[in-house]
């Protein structure tokens, strides 16, 4: 009987914190926001992935403690800033490395560097805790100073496959659009079997692909995330290294795990298709498409519901056809005053809001609340109810990113509590 091997993995990326390991006798892991990973042969060794330039000098100490040998390649496995920041730092220290990427790399740069202030302020809740703490952890190492950011430029780019030997070790490279991002790129080592994927299908393996981010950012889709999946599966590999985490080891575990990936993917976009088709609104095939028990896949960094509005959308756009307001730019919220009066006052809207509350409908307590709290976080019970709400939610959270929004929102809230004192 199976047991989806998300059960056994954890879901959080973290950044780089000092100390290496060794995979087997010529690989080495150094975890991160993204993993890198170090390949040794007798003519030089092979970076997977730099970090994030701050953690560029962690990663490389980590590396340096199990080999010295210089660094030949180093090999992008997607144009995410935790992937290649580091990328000017290694090049210093290495003065003829040569840097792999896929083809997509320089568009997906450009993309991601036009909506950096964008982008970085709409992640801010998920990740400044941690570095936070990364930081402190550097620090009591002594590391203080930090190499910026870097936007590389590649010397070679992969636009279908590209196969190179080095100290006899066979390297082949593929370029597979993921789920993450159109600039991804899978190492294949044939002579070992051992796929390294980056973040092919998402953050953590084993997991629903995050098909749309709450931080913001494209819509990816889902047809062409079951076929990335299925490249890997045809590789038929013994040893999955990952972009997050452990390694994924043994054939048969692996094949089965990416086949019910690949299928959970397609069940959701059969049936979003045959919801829409059918003239299903978006909110009834987002509460009612389940995974049956046999596609069983973690929700902890993509959620099917999230991805049935992100398939809907990818097809139809964010038109509706719900009401005619949503053909305009005023949004709901402008009636608000008109709802409170009508309501007879903000305190006749917080009362039901906790009545709401008091049958642990939290949604819909926040649905009044959003009336409220914008101009009368002062009456009494608003803010109360408004964190109450969010911790009615978070207990049933077993996913990062709404796990990490939740909490930002209650950390928010009772800051404004304790403000109007």
């Amino acid at each position: 009987m199976r047991i989806p091997i998300y059960k056994s993995r954890p879901v959080e990326p973290n950044p780089a914190r000092f100390g290496g390991q060794r995979i087997n006798d010529f690989i080495v892991l150094s975890e991160a926001f993204s993993n890198s990973y170090l390949i040794e042969t007798p003519a030089g060794n092979i970076q997977i992935n730099a970090g994030m330039g701050i953690e560029a000098p962690v990663i490389k100490q980590n590396f340096d403690t199990f080999s010295p040998e210089p660094l030949r390649y180093l090999i992008l496995t997607q144009g995410h800033v935790d992937h290649l920041g580091g990328v000017a730092y290694f090049r210093e220290h290495n003065p003829q490395l040569c840097v792999i990427a896929q083809a997509g790399n320089p568009e997906h740069q450009s993309y991601d560097t036009r909506l950096a202030t964008f982008r970085g302020s709409r992640s801010a809740f998920a990740f400044t805790e941690k570095f936070a703490s990364a930081f402190e952890h550097y620090a009591e190492q002594g590391l203080t100073e930090f190499p910026a950011q870097d936007v590389p430029s590649p010397d070679i780019l992969v636009a279908d496959r590209y196969a190179f030997e080095l100290g006899g070790l066979e390297v082949e490279l593929i370029a597979v659009p993921g789920a993450e991002t159109n600039d991804s790129l899978i190492v294949w080592l044939p002579q070992h079997k051992i796929c390294l994927t980056g973040n092919l299908f998402g953050c953590p393996f084993g997991h629903f692909p995050n098909l749309v981010t709450i931080r913001g950012d494209r819509y990816r889709d889902a047809l062409t995330v079951a076929a990335a999946v299925q490249v890997v599966m045809d590789l038929g590999a013994e040893i999955i290294l990952y972009g997050h985490h452990q390694p994924v080891v043994g054939k048969e575990l692996i094949a089965t795990e990416l086949q019910v990936l690949r299928d959970a993917i397609l069940y959701v976009h059969d049936e979003t298709v045959k919801g829409m088709n059918a003239g299903v609104d978006l909110t009834t095939l987002m509460a009612e498409i389940q995974l049956p028990a046999e596609l069983e896949v973690g929700e902890g960094y993509g959620k099917v519901s999230w991805s049935v509005r992100a398939i809907w959308e990818s097809y139809a756009g964010w038109f509706k056809h719900e009401s005619t307001t949503e053909l305009y730019a005023q949004p709901r919220s402008i009636i608000n005053a008109d709802l409170i009066d009508l309501a007879g006052g903000p305190a006749a809207i917080v009362a039901r809001a906790q009545e709401k509350l008091a049958n642990n409908a939290y949604v819909e307590a926040l649905h009044l609340l959003d009336i409220v709290l914008p101009e009368h976080r002062q009456v009494p019970g608003a803010l109360v109810a408004g964190i109450a709400a969010h911790e009615g939610l978070l207990n049933d959270s077993d996913n990062f990113w709404l796990t990490s929004w939740l909490n930002n929102q209650i950390a928010l809230l009772r800051a404004q509590a304790a403000s109007t004192q």
